[in-house]
């Protein structure tokens, strides 16, 4: 029994480093574009393709890897992801020009794709149907402590030293993972792994798209990241066009955030593992449609904008970890990685036309329109799981009986 749970807690472990490295060198990337622009010369217009490079690159090889687990299991994706992905990171010191930069930052996006959809399919895997929600909610906390950490720290250290440094710093917690998913993990979970064919991995997918609930799952996750992406790319610009905020405060918008994200995420996901996961993920959609829609009525003053990101990142917590659960459910466990990720690919590509969009709207509409797109996205996110996707009721998974 000790020693169960001693591997439940090093995977978890395994998988919260995991996660916060992968999204801090993610999300640090926005910080630090001035520093690169300086560092290497690169020209303005440029800047924008190196975190293109990074999505193509991770939808393409999320495709890939999904069926890959499906075979050779969770566990050796997580250590050849992490394993590259520290190699990666390291690597960010050698460059020397946009070029160079361009290339290693594909390959991130390779690593990357290589990790997408890893946690919750192992997870899944790995725990019984009525702990999933808060193990997921538990490992998420991880974009939430790098969101409110990892970025400050990663950009302290690009302005002290380079734009490098925040990448090799970040390189640490992902070798940690490695380490203890290599002696923590010593085995893939008990469950049914298949052996895909190029056919019978596209058929798969074409399924996936023609079948109700799968199809649903997936454009669900398409409607979270177009709601996210018009809604949060220009409301900082907004903010400073409205209130000339100092660059500290804006900075302390994103801690406030990130520290209802902390409170909340495990309380969400162990609730959903005694309620079920649709209500409070349909609950969150309602409650963000509003939010994100009134945003330009209801921050007045600068103060506002603070009760409004922790009560939306409140809200965004109450759904992450239940809908990641849910996705993972809604196929057996040979489909897990192949599931979980298409719908991260997907998410990806509409992100990267989002961008391209939410420019547009905002310079010819203002972020009003931005917002209330947002909001929209989020209201059909929340009907989708709603009317599409069954919720797994029972607290115990065929899956895990084998």
């Amino acid at each position: 029994m000790k020693s169960r749970k001693f591997s439940d807690l090093g995977l978890l472990v395994a998988l919260w480093l995991m996660m916060f490295a992968a999204s801090s060198q993610t999300m640090i990337m926005s910080s630090i574009l001035p520093n690169i622009q300086a560092n290497l010369g690169v020209p303005a217009e440029y800047l924008g393709t190196l975190i293109a490079v990074y999505s193509i690159m991770l939808a393409i090889f999320a495709l890939i890897t999904g069926p890959i687990s499906d075979v050779i299991g969770r566990r050796w994706i997580l250590l050849i992801g992490t394993g590259t992905m520290c190699l990666i990171l390291v690597l960010h010191h050698f460059v020397t020009d946009y070029r160079s930069l361009f290339i290693v930052r594909g390959f991130s996006g390779i690593a990357a794709g290589i990790l997408s959809g890893v946690a919750p399919a192992y997870i899944a895997d790995h725990f019984p149907a009525a702990k999933r929600g808060w193990a997921n909610s538990l490992v998420m906390t991880a974009i939430a402590v790098g969101q409110i950490m990892g970025i400050p720290i990663g950009t302290l250290l690009a302005h002290r030293y380079d734009f490098a440094a925040p990448f090799i710093f970040f390189a640490a917690p992902m070798s940690f993972s490695f380490i203890l998913t290599w002696i923590l993990t010593s085995r893939q979970p008990l469950i049914q792994l298949s052996l895909p064919s190029l056919k019978s991995v596209t058929s798969q997918y074409k399924t996936f798209f023609i079948t109700p609930h799968t199809s649903a799952a997936i454009g669900a996750y398409a409607m979270m990241f177009l709601g996210i992406t018009f809604y949060v790319i220009y409301l900082i610009v907004w903010i400073k066009e409205m209130f000339n905020p100092t660059g500290n405060a804006l900075a302390s918008l994103f801690v406030v955030s990130g520290i209802a994200s902390v409170i909340v995420g495990p309380w969400a996901g162990r609730f959903s593992d005694r309620i079920g996961r649709k209500g409070l993920i349909i609950g969150s959609c309602i409650g963000l449609f509003f939010l994100m829609s009134l945003t330009t009525t209801l921050i007045t003053e600068f103060w506002i904008a603070y009760l409004l990101f922790f009560t939306i990142m409140l809200l965004v917590s109450a759904r992450m970890g239940p809908f990641q659960t849910l996705l993972s459910e809604i196929v057996p466990a040979n489909q897990r990685g192949s599931m979980m990720s298409l719908a991260i690919a997907i998410g990806q590509l509409t992100m990267g036309i989002c961008s391209a969009a939410s420019g547009i709207i905002y310079t010819k509409m203002g972020y009003f329109f931005s917002s209330v797109i947002g909001g929209i996205g989020m209201l059909i996110m929340g009907y989708l799981v709603w009317r599409f996707i069954p919720e797994n009721k029972s607290q115990v998974d065929p899956d895990q009986m084998t």
